[in-house]
């Protein structure tokens, strides 16, 4: 793991200014440089670098962070290998600590994962030269409609008919390397006193390098020549290459997915590589596995919209109920998730060779959104006129909508089954897990009309001009992580306060309080705002929205930063006194200790609501006189 402490001296050290103009074009303008996103389509610029918070956002597609989080988006780096990358600009070596991970032990690991590259670039290398040399090979891609250029590409290669073709390339076979890197097969060999054989994995096959977002093999899928099971094998799971994490043709789609505005995924490599020839750069595929919550997770980094291409068959109708699923917790109201079915005697390519581009561009831009599809999936089969078929679309649906983020898509989602199924909102809310404070019901509990969902039409408030005030605990989390200083204010009973309530950002608040004492070591002023988002971001949470906010026009600057601060502090102590206050008025007051406990808290209520007049009155003249 790498010291917090370190990521934010890092940060200090290096320019985001100058990590994202090695990159990107920028043009400074006022205080902030601007440039076109280089993360979607645009023409007019909306991307803004600012020297003074060490941070990016892009107005269009909303992505957000520091020079770290630029590198991961950019080159496609994990948050290690973006720090490491940092800080070899600023000449520092990276530190580890945690007794998990011994230095020898990190060592080793490192040692084993080069060796494990240095083998997997020497067989991709022997695999191209082999297609080079293969009639055979070379007739079936041309066969299948593929260019030299486009199978120079995508690396593609050939492993001839031989048990061991690889000994050709490799002076030791018998290194331990070729069984880890998965090219290689041993086993023991029954009657010879132990002994093991070793032949290669693929033999007679296409060869598809699969590599990771920084252009490295670490993988390949082979595709048998003619007939022949498996028709596609692929690479096992190794230190370099895990499937559930990995897509096939990203590296290569990269440029063509943030020009186009979208990705799509399709089921095959050949796919891919056809898709790209024939107009269609930005596809990308799985392997051999069924979409991942990691797969979606990822391919937002380079895009808001994701697109799956799937045969109209059963299966291909299976295979979209998983990638739905796994889209669900990542999507909101900025990203998208469509479906695209082709006929069952199509897949992408024949499609596109039989109608046309143009055709097959129509069919990409009527795909079926996940909203769409997901209420298909929750009414399908069954009769929503009776009360049984109703009962069993909400069983359907609460698990597939519990684990959406609140968002206006989520909202309308959920209205659209309420009236599916008949029901009062104030039952239905409940059975699909949003009866949790501060998720629906208003403080008076008579519907969700200012918590989640937007009341009916006729019950609106008549002024609706000024969007609702951001909940308390929410004011403070974007003020504190914005000026982090501004902790040295807030007192300790306040600290108890914000990490001892029920606030559904409770965990956000801990971790950024914890955060805030750590890398300041008792002086807030020493802790940078790129440094905290970038360790709560990596530590898991969703903070993308929290980010957006910081450049209200509330909180741009300091001192009204602070004043935000202490108003949010001084209402949530006089929430905590008024409940207080409520539960000893319970007790008819009999105990002499329970009568003071209460003068107190009337007296410090008192306190605080004199202060707030004041602190509005001085806020009022001072506006006056400005």
């Amino acid at each position: 793991m790498i010291p917090n402490a370190f990521v934010q001296d890092l940060l200090t050290r290096v320019d985001i200014v100058d990590v994202v103009g090695s990159r990107v074009q920028l043009k400074k303008q006022g205080l902030n440089y601007w440039a076109c996103c280089p993360f979607h389509s645009e023409k007019t610029p909306s991307f803004s670098v600012s020297p003074d918070k060490q941070f990016y956002h892009c107005f269009g597609c909303g992505q957000t962070g520091s020079a770290i989080s630029f590198l991961m988006a950019y080159s496609g780096l994990s948050f290690v290998e973006a720090v490491e990358e940092l800080a070899r600009s600023v000449g520092l070596q990276v530190p580890h600590e945690g007794p998990s991970i011994p230095k020898e032990e990190r060592q080793r690991k490192q040692a084993q994962q080069l060796a494990l590259s240095d083998v997997m670039s020497r067989a991709d290398s022997y695999y191209r030269s082999m297609l080079k040399i293969s009639p055979e090979a070379i007739e079936y891609l041309r066969g299948r409609g593929l260019s030299g250029q486009i199978a120079a590409r995508f690396g593609l290669g050939y492993v001839p008919d031989s048990w061991s073709p690889l000994k050709q390339c490799f002076d030791n076979y018998e290194a331990p390397e070729l069984v880890e890197a998965g090219l290689v097969i041993e086993r023991e060999v029954e009657n010879r006193g132990g002994s093991a054989r070793r032949y290669d994995r693929f033999r007679a096959r296409i060869m598809f390098p699969i590599r990771n977002e920084r252009g490295q093999v670490i993988a390949f899928g082979g595709r048998v020549l003619g007939k022949g099971e498996p028709k596609y094998l692929n690479s096992p799971e190794t230190p370099l290459f895990s499937k559930g994490n990995e897509l096939y043709g990203l590296f290569e789609a990269r440029a063509a997915i943030r020009e186009a505005g979208y990705v799509l995924v399709v089921e095959g490599y050949m796919d891919v590589v056809a898709l790209s020839q024939l107009g269609f750069p930005q596809a990308v595929a799985t392997l051999g596995t069924a979409c991942t919550e990691m797969h979606v997770r990822k391919l937002f980094r380079y895009t808001n919209k994701v697109v799956f291409s799937f045969d109209g068959d059963m299966a291909g109708r299976k295979a979209a109920k998983r990638a739905m699923e796994s889209s669900l917790s990542a999507v909101n109201d900025e990203r998208q998730v469509l479906f695209l079915f082709l006929p069952p005697e199509h897949d992408p390519d024949s499609f596109i060779r039989e109608k046309g581009a143009e055709a097959f561009g129509r069919m990409v831009a009527s795909a079926e959104p996940l909203s769409q599809f997901l209420m298909g999936e929750i009414t399908g089969g069954l009769d929503m006129a009776t009360m049984e078929g109703r009962s069993q679309a909400l069983n359907r649906a609460r698990p597939w909508v519990s684990v959406m983020k609140k968002s206006a898509l989520r909202t309308q989602i959920v209205r659209k089954l309420i009236e599916l199924v008949g029901m009062p909102e104030k039952e239905v809310l409940p059975w699909l897990g949003f009866a949790a404070p501060g998720l629906g019901a208003n403080k008076k509990g008579k519907g969700f009309g200012f918590g989640m969902f937007p009341r009916q039409p006729g019950h609106m408030p008549a002024r609706t001009a000024r969007p609702p005030a951001p909940k308390l605990d929410r004011q403070v989390l974007r003020v504190l992580i914005r000026y982090p200083a501004l902790m040295a204010t807030v007192s300790d009973g306040q600290r108890e306060m914000l990490l001892g309530g029920t606030s559904e950002n409770r965990s956000l608040l801990a971790a950024l309080v914890g955060l805030i004492d750590q890398l300041g070591s008792g002086d807030p002023a020493k802790v940078q705002y790129a440094a905290l988002v970038e360790m709560l971001r990596n530590a898991g949470f969703d903070i993308e929205q929290l980010v957006a906010e910081t450049s209200d026009d509330a909180i741009s600057d300091e001192s009204m930063a602070a004043v935000q601060l202490k108003g949010a502090l001084g209402k949530m102590r006089m929430g905590q006194i008024d409940a207080e206050m409520s539960r000893l008025a319970k007790t008819v007051l009999t105990n002499v200790e329970d009568q003071e406990k209460y003068r107190e808290l009337s007296k410090e209520l008192m306190q605080l609501r004199e202060a707030e007049k004041a602190e509005n009155e001085r806020v009022w003249e001072k506006a006056d006189i400005i």
